[in-house]
């Protein structure tokens, strides 16, 4: 009887096994998760989901991530280690792995770093302090996506400026992680690469002046120039994106007319629109300067789109710096001192639209403020770029100089508030030349077998009050040598000048990617987690009662379930 009972206890401990050994199979073979926080961080946004599920091909991640790292690292290897779990209980056909670039002989380190270097791939050197000794580590803070025959790389370490905060920056990179990697995807999917059309013959930025930007952009885009007085007609399908950027001289009726049809078809358009000829060239010799209006007879057609750029410039107290001289050295060469510059604001994200949302401060140059129109058809006004509280206004025609610097700020005198300067604009627009059709207007659509279109399909456009915010520092231009896009390039490459670069390209590449995309999967840049401040009050007030409930409740659960299983046993042995 007893042998029995043994073998009975036996069967059933090692059928209990075996079902643990199943459960855990059954776990390494699917993922699960319930999401429980109240920004849903771990769940993924509709687009994502639906474009994981049109994958046809398998999709290899090689995550440059593998080792053990401290901290902040570590905490970046298990987010995208988590983010692509979640991606593949959508798809199987998403596949990855954690590489170690530090493993191998020094010949193949060698290389891989090479190779890495070729892809654009550059380590980040990373301070380890252990048991009072400090050691150096390159860190890959890349994956490299394998799709069908083609591959793409995907920075998943935000980029840092020089006075940023660390945890912010790992904060930014680890909400940033469903946007960096499903992005990428979808630039491998696509077959078809959109064109983004430059305007050319009113003294836009050149080539060279947007050169930085473009060099992004032509990895998923291609790009040209356009003279629309050569032109009668421009297809929304050929051109996904028009660009207006910083023209200097009027629009003809027959221009505007090609941009308004243009719009009116689906047509999408960036307009950087300097509204006052100012420059701090312009002061160089002079010391002083007046602004003019630049007479680009765009006034009204932006009117009827719902904006308005007032003739106005907007000076702030949050502003970057230039270098002026202020004495000689005794070799008789000119000193140069840092200065802030009142008209070089620099702006930061007005609403947490995914264009904006976790950007970092963008670099403006007599920029003006923009006040948006009702209009005669739904027009959605979302304000992207606001410069700060302390700011304020001056009216044209004003006088530009350096007398300022002999008197102090005074913060009372900054207190209008924010500005709005860059506005974006969603729906239906009216046409501006609605009621006004002209003959040859007409002719010219009858020739095109197109017909004049007062209201314009559902469309997107964004205005930006200043045209330089697109231009990179030129450095040579004989030998086509540029600096980085966001670099203010009025301060030398000096110990104490300023060298952040500011957030000018991220900005205008999501303003392409939102206005392009119809996809809707830049929504994946809104996600954020949101920091709990621990309430240090609250926390005092309440402490003792906390301590009772850790200390009593669960001796109090113990205490039950011995109850418990002493009253079972009893009972069991008693029959």
């Amino acid at each position: 009887m007893a042998r029995s009972k043994r073998i009975q206890a036996l069967t059933q401990f090692g059928l209990f096994c075996g079902i643990l050994l199943f459960i855990n199979i059954l776990a390494n073979s699917f993922y699960a998760h319930l999401d429980l926080t109240e920004e849903k961080r771990f769940t993924l946004t509709h687009p994502t989901r639906e474009l994981l599920r049109a994958l046809d091909d398998r999709v290899y991640v090689e995550v440059l991530l593998g080792g053990d790292f401290p901290g902040g690292v570590r905490r970046l290897q298990q987010s995208t280690r988590e983010m692509l779990d979640v991606f593949r209980s959508v798809n199987g056909y998403i596949d990855y792995q954690f590489e170690d670039p530090s493993e191998g002989t020094p010949e193949e380190l060698r290389e891989r770093k090479t190779a890495y270097l070729q892809m654009g791939i550059e380590p980040v050197t990373l301070t380890i302090k252990k048991s009072g000794q400090q050691t150096y580590k390159a860190v890959y803070p890349f994956a490299i996506i394998h799709y069908k025959n083609r591959q793409t790389v995907v920075r998943l370490a935000a980029a840092a400026p020089p006075d940023s905060d660390p945890e912010k920056v790992m904060d930014n990179s680890v909400n940033n992680l469903e946007y960096a990697l499903i992005s990428s995807i979808k630039k491998l999917q696509t077959n078809v690469r959109s064109a983004i059309l430059f305007t050319r013959g009113h003294g836009e930025l050149d080539e060279l002046q947007t050169a930085d930007w473009e060099t992004s952009l032509k990895a998923s885009y291609d790009t040209d120039r356009i003279r629309l007085d050569s032109i009668v007609h421009i297809d929304p399908q050929a051109c996904k994106l028009l660009v207006v950027a910083k023209p200097q001289t009027p629009f003809s009726e027959k221009e505007k007319f090609i941009l308004d049809q243009y719009v009116m078809n689906g047509g999408k358009v960036l307009w950087l629109i300097d509204r006052l000829n100012a420059s701090l060239d312009s002061m160089r010799f002079t010391q002083t300067f007046v602004p003019t209006d630049y007479p680009l007879n765009l006034e009204d057609i932006l009117f009827k789109y719902g904006v308005r750029i007032q003739p106005d410039l907007v000076v702030d107290l949050d502003r970057a710096k230039v270098d002026l001289v202020t004495g000689r050295t005794g070799d008789g060469k000119p000193q140069f001192t840092p200065v802030p510059w009142m008209y070089f604001p620099t702006v930061s994200p007005a609403s947490d639209h995914p264009i904006v949302k976790s950007l970092d401060k963008v670099f403006l140059r007599f920029c003006s403020s923009i006040d948006t129109i009702r209009t005669k058809t739904p027009v959605r006004k979302t304000i992207l770029l606001r410069s700060s509280k302390e700011s304020r206004l001056q009216f044209s025609p004003v006088e530009l100089n350096f007398e300022f610097l002999k008197t102090p700020d005074d913060p009372s005198k900054f207190n209008k508030g924010g500005q709005a300067v860059g506005v974006l604009l969603e729906g239906i627009f009216p046409s501006n030349y609605e009621m006004r059709v002209s003959a040859d207007m007409k002719r010219g659509l009858d020739s095109l077998g197109t017909p004049f279109h007062a209201q314009s399909e559902p469309t997107r456009m964004i205005v930006i009050s200043d045209g330089d915010v697109a231009a990179n520092p030129i450095q040579n231009r004989e030998k086509k040598m540029y600096g980085p896009l966001g670099l203010n390039p009025y301060v030398f490459d000096r110990k104490g000048t300023e060298e952040k670069i500011y957030a000018n390209k991220d900005l205008l590449l999501n303003c392409v990617e939102y206005l392009i995309d119809a996809s809707g999967i830049i929504e994946a840049r809104t996600r954020s987690d949101r920091p709990r401040k621990l309430d240090i009050t609250r926390a005092n007030e309440e402490k003792t009662w906390w301590q009772l409930l850790n200390i009593a409740v669960p001796l109090l659960i113990l205490g039950l379930f011995g109850f418990f299983f002493n009253w079972l046993r009893r009972r069991r042995y008693a029959s």
